[in-house]
């Protein structure tokens, strides 16, 4: 049998690791589990992480890795509306793709708050550290002025829908409502947006073509969406 590199083998236990947080929570996700899971040793686990602790801390990293590669993957280089759409949109499918990232991330956090650590902040550190430069790069390509505190409030949001949609759909795995949802949270989205950030709310490419009297006031915007969410 060929070996395998350190490495590759540290990758494939931080993925077993996921797995078995997301199946049964981070006290039962033992060593001898993980080392199952990734088809490996117990003595290769205790090689590649000499402790518990630093195995898990590899995980928050590697969580956190594969949240800032979503969001990166689902810049679409557009303006501020289009492109705060396009990460929330990709952050749910993300979710709907790969429920046991979704999963382990909820029990990490949890539990990591229960010990006091500072590893809870890495996931949401990354998030905010990917997602903000992003928006504010879209901001100045497409020549919209938005000012830096609201920019914060968007990067915020998009966090805060993603987290929501994502407990929502661990805990009810249904999939064809989870489609209704995602379009759902964007509407919360836009109706944020439309409130928040003026012309900037409607793509540049869309703003061109509307006359500024035609278009919907925030209140307008934010009365359609709660009669939408009402007939529904």
């Amino acid at each position: 049998m060929a070996r395998i590199p350190a490495a590759e083998r540290r990758t494939e236990l931080v993925a077993a690791a996921v797995r078995m947080i997301a199946a049964h929570g981070v006290d039962g996700a033992t060593t001898r589990r993980i080392a199952q899971e990734a088809n490996a040793p117990l003595a290769t686990l205790h090689y590649c992480f000499a402790t518990k602790e630093t195995l898990f801390a590899a995980v928050y990293e590697y969580v956190a890795g594969q949240y800032r590669e979503v969001l990166l993957r689902n810049d679409v280089h557009g303006d501020v509306a289009t492109t705060a759409r396009a990460l929330l949109r990709g952050v749910m499918e993300w979710y709907l793709a790969n429920p046991d990232f979704g999963a382990a991330i909820i029990e990490l956090i949890s539990w990591a708050q229960r010990q006091e650590g500072k590893q809870a902040e890495m996931v949401y550190s990354e998030a905010f550290g990917t997602t903000r430069p992003i928006l504010e790069a879209a901001a100045t390509a497409a020549g919209q002025t938005i000012d830096s505190n609201t920019i914060d409030a968007l990067t915020y949001i998009v966090s805060a829908l993603s987290d929501g949609f994502a407990l929502n759909w661990l805990v009810f795995t249904d999939r064809g409502a989870a489609r209704t949802q995602v379009e759902l949270t964007l509407g919360v989205l836009d109706a944020w947006m439309a409130a928040n950030l003026g012309d900037a709310s409607v793509p540049v490419a869309e703003a061109a073509k509307v006359p500024k009297a035609s278009k919907a006031s925030p209140e307008e915007t934010m009365r359609s969406l709660v009669s939408w969410v009402g007939a529904s």
